[in-house]
């Protein structure tokens, strides 16, 4: 890379010296693609990603393909995929059944994808918000039982478009509840990317004294309105030390029309290498990946990094 092209490094005292990035390119970034990526091109992907030095790779979902057809190769892809030592590859799982695909494919960790809104839990899981804890409940125990760790995704955490605003208690509450079942961790998400930081203070603040804490929270920003990297440092000098992103800034939600993109992997690579926070990745290997990628899609990486280093 260009030495001219590096930021700055001027560290802060309020940030944690290490984060750890969760990868969700490959699962989240592809899932909202209209059109079915070969699961050749995954596998690359995916391993284009962990030469570029990520270390947690969501990889797929076990979702019924109706509902994503997009990842409908979700055991081929496992099968075909080199699963590299101390490497970790999460799959989504809604229910018993897809714990079960995900037990036969020797995953060993799986993230469960729950709604802090009543519209949402119907529109995206056909469940009230209290139904969905009772859908959940059986799977995380078993999950547990069997040794995987589990992971809680929250979404509508920031706002919902169909309800509006979403009170922070509300959002500690349905947390706390996916804690006590047995979720090691929570990823709280802007779905419709609409926070701001003040807004992610008051939310991690009502988790931490709902009794959530903060080492087991992390964030899952969308970009909607050029928010995410200011709320990703809002989070980070709250203490929390892992956060989602997706490789080129891939992704959606095929259940919410207005969400928009995930936070770029490589956008937030740069803010981190300029605030001197370790995060092991390499970013013009992860430049080039998505550069890669998006020339498979046809289309050029939405992410700002990317453009401007990968010309």
């Amino acid at each position: 890379m260009n030495p001219r092209k590096l930021p700055t490094v001027v560290p802060a005292a309020d940030l944690p010296s290490e984060i750890t990035i969760y990868e969700v390119g490959a699962r989240d970034g592809l899932q909202n693609e209209s059109t079915v990526v070969p699961v050749e091109v995954k596998v690359e992907f995916l391993d284009r990603l962990a030469d570029a030095g990520l270390t947690t790779l969501e990889a797929t979902s076990f979702v019924h393909p109706k509902w994503v057809p997009q990842l409908a190769d979700a055991e081929d892809l496992l099968r075909r995929l080199a699963r590299r030592p101390g490497l970790d590859y999460p799959v989504l799982v809604p229910n018993d059944r897809g714990l079960d695909r995900a037990l036969a494919a020797g995953v060993g960790h799986i993230a469960i994808f729950a709604s802090a809104t009543e519209t949402f839990a119907k529109r995206n899981l056909n469940r009230t918000l209290d139904e969905q804890f009772a859908m959940f409940a059986p799977v995380v125990t078993r999950a547990r039982a069997e040794g995987l760790r589990v992971r809680g995704y929250v979404s509508m955490c920031f706002g919902d478009p169909w309800e509006g605003a979403v009170a922070p208690d509300q959002v500690a509450a349905v947390g706390r509840r996916l804690v006590d079942m047995g979720c090691g961790q929570l990823s709280l998400g802007d779905t419709i990317g609409t926070g701001t930081p003040g807004h992610v203070d008051a939310v991690l603040d009502a988790c931490v004294d709902g009794g959530v804490p903060v080492n087991q929270l992390a964030v899952h920003f969308h970009d909607t309105f050029g928010q995410a990297l200011s709320n990703t440092l809002a989070a980070l000098r709250k203490g929390v030390t892992t956060v989602d992103a997706s490789a080129g800034g891939l992704g959606g939600c095929p259940y919410a029309e207005s969400a928009t993109g995930n936070l770029a992997t490589e956008d937030l690579v740069w803010m981190l290498d300029g605030l001197g926070v370790a995060h092991g990745a390499d970013l013009d290997a992860l430049v080039a990946t998505s550069t890669w990628m998006a020339e498979r899609l046809g289309r050029p990486s939405p992410s700002r990094v990317v453009r401007a280093l990968g010309g």
